[in-house]
């Protein structure tokens, strides 16, 4: 998953109505009322929030996903109809068209699969894009010195070798017989002709890797980058340049030159677009109550924007640190999500529009259940809170605060500093939990630190407040198993920020991998989301929506609603 946070999806809270069907194209061509009409020559959008290092195993902020789809690509993405589709790939191998088989290697039943990259596709410096270079992703996600978010999605790979003595021909050998083994979307090969030299210099140091990548060392180097763009000036905390990738593989971009502002408080986004600073406001923008607003603007004076809104895969949600020592009583956990009026919270801030979430798989999603035989549901219950707290031995104070042993029951709950609507939900649970005897306060962060090192390295004392952005049946090992717990001694690799660990939990996940059957696999995910919500890790608030405001005049532009955005399609925008 990517952190709105995943990656690590945090995005801006938005509205879960869709004012847009999905899959619609913004194709309209009214000029612009706010000001000059807009030409390819140049496009500038705003974003909310941070990035960071664009090495592409590395990154785990959605808003360097966001970018890092204009200057890299992968063998097989989703598409915006929710299709999985060749990318870098000339096809996607199958079972059934052979180009994948099950079979038998040292006594264990793997998978192998043949890709052919598109003989055309090349780095910026002209170097081709070979086998090696997925190679070297693998080796380099393989390293315990190397924190990836997503290890698993390389290291399911055990080998990359050419075939036929075509390097553009790979047989992956895979560990073992996955269904989902063509689900590469975030597999980016690495430039072996540049960071090979870096990683046997740096691998053997904890984190010598990510410090010394080009990524970070020299991101304007074009041999980094095979996408539709290259990055041609980066200034961290600021914005980024993007001007198009002649060695691009596919139709050359239509606007020459892109302009990504990074505008940390949303509530400005609005006047800058208005002035001319920004064209765009991005999916990672406007938060929930200023999309609305600005909707009703748009169209009652007549304005030359359109605000897009797309159901999507994101889920909002404050992780638990099990680390905690009162976090650890699941009879504290289960009081905190009763002491939740979820359905207030979406009126109040929402306008009822945004769905209250029950656990992390969305309703766009196959697998989601809401089914109360098959998941606990938390429906708000201030008298049932309040039972389990005292049951736990949490008395309330004479200030109306618990107590036990002389401490105060007491929390800090931290999110991305500058998020409008975050903020608001801060209040909000606040004082929930205030209504039962918990004290929370509130501890924000810039999103770079706060997704770089806070939650990274489980440094949050009780409550992480992001969100997760994924695709339709994707398996939530990265959150869910113990071996994803990031700590020093594997790099910080792994995305269960949580610390949560249940054995059955862990067993169930491993052999949802290799279970062919589809109806199985929901009966066994099902049976993962009954422990999620009985165990309570984590506290799920509600399922959200992309929104984005475009020029009118935009042509090509497409919301996806999951993790791979419309940036992945950016060469098809065109302003003429």
């Amino acid at each position: 998953m990517k952190n709105l946070t995943g990656i690590l999806l945090a995005v801006t809270l938005v509205v879960a109505c869709t004012k847009k069907e999905a899959g619609q194209t913004a194709d309209v061509q009214a000029q612009s009322t706010t000001g000059t009409k807009l030409t390819n020559n140049e496009l500038k959008i705003g974003i909310s929030q941070e990035f960071e290092n664009f090495n592409p195993l590395i990154a785990s902020m959605v808003a360097t996903t966001y970018m890092q789809r204009m200057v890299n690509r992968t063998l097989v993405v989703i598409d915006a109809d929710g299709k999985w589709v060749p990318q870098l790939a000339k096809s996607i191998p199958t079972l059934e068209n052979g180009g994948a088989k099950v079979v038998k290697l040292g006594g264990k039943e793997k998978l192998q699969a043949t890709w052919e990259i598109l003989d055309n596709a090349v780095w910026g410096d002209g170097t081709p894009i070979t086998c090696e270079d997925f190679a070297l992703s693998v080796k380099v996600a393989s390293s315990p010195n190397v924190g990836v978010g997503e290890k698993e999605s390389f290291t399911q790979v055990e080998k990359i070798e050419s075939v036929d003595k075509n390097p553009k021909k790979c047989l992956f050998t895979y560990e073992k017989a996955k269904w989902d083994f063509y689900q590469l979307g975030n597999f980016y090969p690495l430039p072996k002709q540049l960071e090979e030299a870096v990683f046997k210099k740096f691998g053997a140091q904890k984190e010598g890797y990510e410090k010394n990548s080009l990524y970070s060392k020299d991101p304007t180097n074009v041999g980094l980058f095979n996408g539709p763009y290259v990055i041609s000036e980066m200034q961290l905390g600021d914005h980024v340049t993007f001007t198009p990738n002649p060695k691009f593989y596919g139709v050359q971009p239509h606007i020459k030159k892109i302009i990504v502002k990074l505008i940390p408080n949303t509530g400005t986004l609005e006047a800058n677009l208005r002035s001319g600073t920004i064209d765009l406001i991005s999916s990672l923008g406007l938060a929930l109550d200023q999309a609305l607003a600005f909707d009703k603007k748009v169209k009652s004076e007549k304005l030359g924007y359109e605000v897009l809104f797309q159901p999507s895969t994101v889920y909002e949600h404050i992780d638990l640190n099990l680390d905690n020592p009162f976090l650890k009583d699941v009879r504290v956990r289960k009081a905190l999500n009763y002491a939740i009026n979820k359905e207030d919270l979406v009126n109040a801030l929402f306008e009822g529009k945004q769905q209250p979430a029950i656990h992390s798989i969305t309703p766009r999603d196959p697998w989601f259940t809401a089914d109360p035989a098959k998941v606990t549901v938390y429906k708000y219950n201030k008298r049932e809170a309040e039972r389990l707290l005292d049951e736990a031995g949490w008395k309330v104070g004479a200030d109306g605060i618990r107590m036990k042993d002389g401490k105060r029951l007491s929390f800090t709950v931290m999110t991305t500093a500058g998020n409008k609507t975050r903020e608001l939900v801060q209040v909000y649970l606040q004082n929930q939990w205030k209504q039962v005897g918990i004290e929370v306060n509130a501890k924000n962060e810039p999103a770079r630190v706060f997704f770089g090192e806070t939650t990274k390295k489980r440094a949050f004392d009780s409550m992480a407040l992001f969100a997760w952005v994924s695709s339709p049946e994707n398996t939530p090992k990265s959150t869910f198993t113990s071996k994803n717990i990031p700590t020093a001694k594997n790099g910080w690799s792994g995305q269960n920020y949580m610390g949560w660990s249940n054995p059955q939990v862990d067993k169930t996940l491993e052999a949802l991998d290799t279970e062919m059957k589809p109806e199985k696999r929901i009966e066994m995910v099902h049976e993962v989301l009954k422990a999620y919500t009985d165990e309570v890790p984590v506290l799920p608030l509600y399922y959200r929506s992309d929104v984005a405001v475009i020029p009118t005049q935009l042509k090509g532009y497409r919301l996806t609603g999951h993790q791979f955005p419309e940036t992945n399609v950016v060469e098809n925008w065109n302003l003429e």
